[in-house]
């Protein structure tokens, strides 16, 4: 069977009781990308406003959503508006794919992500365009989610779309995590930094966010465009030369980093600037909440299942093989499970890992690298039943068109006979060829969230209760956990 002709993994979530652990796997993914649907967590945030903090319904309200949730957050903005007897004066949304607007005052456009291209640039412009129509007693919401630095990506006024672009594309290949990428990214973004809310000031901006980073720093989510940016041109010229990088960030970004050190009036805005005296925010969906709906879902389907604190970080090949040898430790423990287990272990993990490319880089992302490198420590450990699920919230990990996949003990040796190479795919980072050659991708188009990634193993199917006691799985959780910042 050719690559084309294998099934990938269901593309929606089923209610039946699933018959094997990939199956329930993919039940708990829907159940955390669910539990983070944009649109919901609005509306639920919203209806905790008391009275005297809404609108007034002769004021003039703006909508600025951007970002891979944009679009729902924007429908249900919109929505709660109508409720309470108002509707917004204009607006824009920027997102993957440019749907219908749930308002005629509201524009709708595409960016582009991962890198920026011409479409994230006149998103950019849009947002330009608003901001100059926005009166000092208005109120603006900014609906903000994971993705937005990349498409609404303009440049400050030092420095060309190109080089803007040159920086994205070696940032993105760094290996750099995912908070030191928008460090950098923020301060040469026409919008990031702060400078969204500077641009608006002295209006009231009301920040929504969907936080894609662990700790929801949100100074950190979206490049920040409505927080104070504490870095400084030092700190980033440091970050810069530390990873390797400085020789190669495009001239014209260097020196404006050195005339910034040599001139602190032209830094991003600070903390205790009056740019942020009447903004608000307020975080709505996280990673955790993903997580939390996991492990309802997971016991609803007979598994004990446990989150690990250490977050998802690193390189993604070397975080896959750890976490698949934490998998098949507690699959490997003895012992019949004692009268207070429910069913079979499971581990859930949340975070975003990285991946640096050589010169040689294939197609794939950082789940499917890490699906493919737990493959193969799952094939060579021989536990019987260990099965793995690493996938993006979003759906679309890399510039591919899956969200992640699904492996097991058997997937190493399937991408062999399919004839590949699963070592070199690997080693070349060309996980998504190797991975839809066995059948193990997960596609499930884009979720219109993003929370970053979870990562879920189970020993054996649902309520199996041959797998390790809770004692057992925790104490392999904790030795795999302690040796790295992955998990």
């Amino acid at each position: 069977m050719n690559a084309s002709s294998r099934p990938a993994w269901s593309a929606s979530p089923s209610p039946d009781q699933p018959r094997d652990a990939r199956a329930a796997l993919i039940q708990m993914y829907w159940a955390a990308v669910e539990a983070v649907s944009p649109g919901p967590a609005l509306r639920a945030a919203l209806s905790r406003e008391p009275a005297e903090a809404r609108p007034r319904r002769d004021g003039r309200i703006w909508l600025i959503a951007i970002g891979k949730a944009a679009h729902p957050m924007a429908c249900a903005a919109v929505d709660v508006l109508a409720e309470w007897g108002t509707a917004p004066v204009g607006g824009v949304i920027v997102a993957p794919r440019a749907l219908p607007a749930p308002h005629a005052a509201i524009e709708s456009v595409a960016g582009e992500h991962p890198v920026p291209g011409a479409r994230s640039l006149a998103a950019a412009e849009r947002i330009g365009t608003i901001v100059a129509r926005v009166r000092p007693d208005d109120e603006v919401w900014v609906l903000l989610s994971g993705g937005a630095t990349s498409l609404t990506a303009a440049p400050t006024a030092a420095v060309t779309p190109e080089a803007l672009t040159m920086l994205y594309e070696l940032l993105l290949a760094s290996g750099l995590d995912i908070a030191d990428m928008n460090l950098v990214r923020k301060r040469f973004s026409r919008w990031g930094a702060g400078r969204l809310a500077a641009a608006l000031a002295p209006a009231r901006v009301r920040n929504f966010i969907v936080s894609d980073v662990i700790g929801d720093d949100v100074a950190a989510i979206g490049s920040g465009p409505c927080v104070p940016d504490a870095s400084t041109a030092s700190q980033i010229r440091s970050l810069l030369v530390g990873a390797g990088l400085w020789d190669r960030v495009p001239a014209a970004m260097r020196d404006e980093l050195l005339a910034v050190e040599r001139d602190a009036t032209r830094e991003t805005p600070k903390p205790g600037s009056d740019a942020f005296t009447r903004v608000d925010r307020r975080i709505i969906a996280s990673n955790r909440v993903a997580l939390d709906a996991i492990v309802q879902r997971a016991r609803a389907l007979g598994y004990d299942p446990r989150i690990v604190d250490t977050a998802l970080a690193g390189e993604a090949a070397v975080v896959g093989a750890r976490l698949a040898t934490t998998v098949t430790r507690y699959c490997a423990s003895d012992g019949a499970a004692p009268s207070g287990q429910t069913g079979a272990t499971c581990l859930v993990w949340g975070g975003e890992t990285t991946v640096t490319l050589g010169p040689r880089a294939g197609r794939g992302g950082r789940c499917q690298e890490l699906a493919l490198a737990a493959a193969r420590e799952l094939a060579a450990s021989g536990a019987r039943g260990a099965t793995l699920l690493a996938a993006g919230t979003d759906g679309r990990d890399g510039a591919t068109d899956a969200a992640g996949a699904i492996v097991d003990g058997g997937t190493w040796s399937a991408i062999a006979r399919a004839g590949r190479d699963p070592a070199r795919d690997l080693a070349e980072h060309d996980s998504h060829p190797a991975l839809d050659a066995a059948g193990a991708l997960l596609r499930t188009d884009l979720t219109a969230t993003n929370v970053m990634d979870v990562v879920i193993g189970v020993c054996g199917p649902p309520g199996d209760r041959t797998g390790a006691s809770p004692a057992a799985m925790h104490a392999a959780a904790d030795a795999a956990a302690s040796g790295t910042r992955a998990g």
